[in-house]
Order: structure tokens, then C-alpha cells, then sequence
């Protein structure tokens, strides 16, 4: 299996490159050359696997020659092992009709767990075969920095550099990223939003200043291992609910669209999905894109879903690429006119090819609080900020009576015990494996959102090549 950057400047790469290179040289993101595709019968054959054997089943295609069967089973087996329940996503019903696919059961209660516990094994696995040092510079808008910091701490080759945008996350998100006191860890506070802090990392991967004497990895959702084991729950859930004979429907809460293109990824491998439902909040940037065609960045407007306060949505781009006919040469005109600009439209083959699999619902403070009510009075369940939102857009839509639809739970919500409270009456309390996480020190530097700035904190304490 080879990869190609969606800006077509850039040569092909290997799983085991491509993991350890992140964003691609040209600006663009790394896709597989083309998708594999599972058979009905192959996709049954999967039902009733522990959800190790599932994923090394779903990701083998990917990987090829980088890591053997038997080798990414280990990795899964050990990535898992760490999860408070052993089905490690479980579903949870709801009604009727709708389910809640619980990602939160992860070292860090947040579904960037499923991902990036997975993803710290593959480096240890890929340095230690060439011997090199990694340096990875990656953002947060709250749950990758804890669960990236959590999958790579004392890791021997490894150095990482989280920024977060100062005062615009919850206190318990801010916590688990700066308690954890280690050599290789750096916790930065920047001055400015998500959207700042992305474009800083970004701007670094393609700065020769730093990746003459780095080599720079990423552990944002830009990174396609990390997309890849994200693959895996959709058919998890999807088998549980009668796939491949039945298809499901999945609503996913998204910021920056790297949840739900793996949804996508399902899709195009064989498993069938009804729709995939692009839940945003009050920056909408993605529902304008899908509903109108219309890809302008605003200003972020903060809210109690802090995870989805974005407006510059990365894995967009892989979207639009696949859907503009593979296109390299007009994918990077496209969007260095945005990156200038601001401002994008889809094409006719993007917007069409999108309306598919696709839809989406916008969701304000007021219909996610009440999202919140109706779960815990309907159905006895307790979610998070994120989660409301994607269960508001799941029951917003009429659909077809044999259709299951699915909630993304990405949160625990006790990581958002404010707006828990503010809505249920009800303050969640952390899962005892937590630990004493307000009685820890914490350590985090703050600086301005200034590129320069990011950049001298980074080289002056990162290891070189």
C-alpha cells in the first residue's frame, strides 16, 4: 500500500513513512493511493470478533508490508488492553431507533484514545528500526493533546510539544494534558484559538529551519494512522446492528471532520452506511460547506463544546480531494486560494459527490442543552457537550424505520462537568482510574500565538535527528 499527498507535489510513501511524516512536504495531507474494499461475505466474517482481531482485520489492507499480521495484532492487543471495558467501544441503546457508541473508555475518556494508543506503539515500533528521534509538534482544541501526551510519554526517540488554546478548554481536559511531568513532554499555552495553534504546527511541518535539524511528526487526525484506527468502531458498531445486510446510520459530532472521514473510509471499503450526519455548533463552517456549498472561515465563537470551536477543518481537504477526481494540481490551487483567502467553493463534483453519504445539522447552546435533558430523562444516560450535539442532529432527521442510527459519544462527560451540571443538574464525577487529578502539579509555558515564538520554544528543547 502506497500513499499520496492531496496536493499531488509530493512522492509516495510507505505505511510505515507516512506515519512518521504526518503532513506531506507540499502542504497536503496523505491518502492510500486507492481504497481497498472488503466483500459482503468477507465484512460478515468479521462479526463476533474481539475488537483487536477486528481492528487488525480492518487495518491490515492499510499497513502492508510495514507491520505483519501477527505484529499489528500484538500492537492492538496491547493499545486495547488499556481500556476500562473490555468491548472497548460498547453501544449503548437509546430507544427504538437510536444507540450510543461509547469511545470513551480510554486512558484519557476521550475517543482520541482509540486512536493515538495505537498510534504510540507504532512509532516506538518504526523508530526503533532506523534509530532516529521524533519530534512531535501537534494542537489540541482539548482531547488529542491528553490522549497524544498519554500514548507517547517516556517513550525512548520520542519528544512531544502540545499547544492548546489558552482559557478555551475545560479545566479537566487542561489537567490531564498538564500534570503529566516527564522529560519528553512540553505543554504550551498560546495566546489565540485552535485554528492559531493548527496553523503554527502546519506552518512548522513546511519551515526548512526546523525540519533541516527535526525530523517533525504529528499526532493531529492530519496523520493517517491515526485516521485509520478510527476505521475500525464504525464497523464494530455496524456489525453489532445487522451490517452487511443492514445498513446504519451514523451521527458524528466534528470539528475538524477527522471522525467522520473515517466513517467515509468505511464506506469506501464495503460497509454500508445510510448517511453520515456532519453534527457542527455555532461555527458551522462544515454545515455551510455541505448544506450550501459555501467553505468561509469565520471568527471562532467559544463554546461549551470547546473540542468543536473550529473553523478550519484539516481533513475536509481529503474529502474534497477524493471527490474532485484525485486531483493534486487543483486540490493545491484550491487551497492555496483558501489559504489566502479564507473563503472556498465547492465544486459541483465535491458538493454532489458529498450529498451521497453526507449530510449535516447545525446545533446551538440551546438545542445541545436540550439534547442533554432528553437523554437523561429519556433514556438514563449522562453525555457530554459533544455528544448532545451529535445526538440533536441524529434525532433531528425523519428516518427510514429500519435504520439505525448511531451517536459518536466522543467525551466522557465528566470532563465537562460545568455545562453537565448547567443543563441535567447533575455534576458527573472522573472514573476512579483518573486518580487525583485536581490535587497534581502542573507544568505548562505560555506564549504568545507568535509563529516565532512556538518555534523557538520548540527547537531549544527538542532533541535533533
Amino acid at each position: 500500500m502506497k500513499y499520496q499527498s492531496t496536493r499531488g507535489g509530493a512522492e509516495a510513501l510507505s505505511f510505515e513513512e507516512v506515519t512518521l511524516a504526518g503532513l506531506a512536504p507540499d502542504g497536503g495531507l496523505y491518502l492510500p493511493t486507492q481504497w481497498p474494499r472488503f466483500s459482503e461475505d468477507e465484512i460478515a466474517a468479521m462479526a463476533g470478533l474481539p475488537y483487536a482481531q477486528l481492528a487488525q482485520r480492518v487495518m491490515q489492507p492499510f499497513v502492508g508490508d510495514s507491520l505483519t499480521p501477527e505484529k499489528l495484532l500484538e500492537l492492538c492487543e496491547q493499545a486495547y488492553g488499556r481500556f476500562a471495558h473490555d468491548a472497548v467501544t460498547p453501544l449503548v441503546q437509546l430507544d427504538s431507533q437510536h444507540w450510543l457508541l461509547e469511545l470513551f473508555h480510554g486512558p484519557t475518556l476521550a475517543f482520541k484514545d482509540v486512536a493515538l494508543q495505537l498510534l504510540g506503539l507504532f512509532f516506538e515500533e518504526f523508530l526503533s528500526r532506523t534509530g532516529e528521534q521524533l519530534t512531535i509538534v501537534g494542537a489540541t482544541s482539548g482531547d488529542t493533546g491528553s490522549a497524544a501526551i498519554d500514548g507517547v510519554v517516556g517513550r525512548e526517540r520520542v519528544d512531544i510539544f502540545m499547544l492548546h488554546p489558552d482559557g478555551r478548554i475545560s479545566d479537566v481536559q487542561r489537567r490531564q494534558m498538564t500534570t503529566v511531568i516527564a522529560p519528553n513532554v512540553h505543554n504550551i499555552a498560546i495566546d489565540g484559538s485552535f485554528d492559531d495553534a493548527q496553523a503554527s504546527v502546519k506552518r512548522m511541518f513546511n519551515d526548512p529551519a526546523v525540519t533541516d535539524r527535526f525530523n517533525i511528526g504529528a499526532v493531529n487526525s492530519i496523520n493517517w494512522a491515526r485516521l485509520m484506527a478510527q476505521v475500525v468502531y464504525y464497523f464494530a458498531s455496524a456489525l453489532q446492528l445487522g451490517a452487511p445486510k443492514r445498513k446504519v446510520a451514523f451521527s458524528v459530532p466534528t470539528g475538524n471532520f477527522g471522525d467522520v472521514f473515517a466513517g467515509y473510509v468505511a464506506a469506501q471499503m464495503g460497509l454500508p452506511i445510510a448517511k453520515l450526519v456532519v453534527a457542527t455548533n455555532i461555527n458551522d463552517i462544515l454545515h455551510r460547506a455541505l448544506s450550501e456549498g459555501d467553505y468561509s472561515a469565520g471568527t471562532v465563537t467559544p463554546t461549551s463544546a470547546p473540542s468543536m470551536d473550529i473553523q478550519v477543518s484539516s481533513n475536509f481537504e481529503r474529502l474534497l480531494f477524493d471527490l474532485g477526481g484525485r486531483d493534486g494540481a487543483a486540490m493545491a490551487a484550491q487551497m492555496a486560494d483558501f489559504e489566502k483567502t479564507k473563503a472556498m467553493r465547492l465544486t459541483n463534483s465535491q458538493q454532489g459527490g458529498a450529498a451521497a453519504l453526507f449530510t449535516s445539522i447545525r446545533c446551538d447552546e440551546t438545542e445541545m442543552a436540550q439534547a442533554m435533558r432528553w437523554a437523561n430523562e429519556h433514556a438514563g444516560q449522562v453525555v457530554d457537550p459533544h455528544t448532545a450535539i451529535g445526538l440533536h442532529a441524529a434525532r433531528a432527521i425523519e428516518w427510514d424505520a429500519d435504520v439505525p442510527v448511531v451517536t459518536l459519544a466522543t467525551a466522557h462527560p465528566a470532563k465537562f462537568r460545568d455545562a453537565v451540571e448547567r443543563s441535567t443538574g447533575q455534576r458527573p464525577s472522573l472514573p476512579s482510574r483518573v486518580g487525583e487529578l485536581f490535587e497534581r502539579e502542573e507544568r505548562y509555558t505560555t506564549l504568545s500565538g507568535d509563529y516565532e515564538a512556538i518555534t523557538e520554544f520548540v527547537t531549544s528543547n527538542a532533541t535533533p535527528k
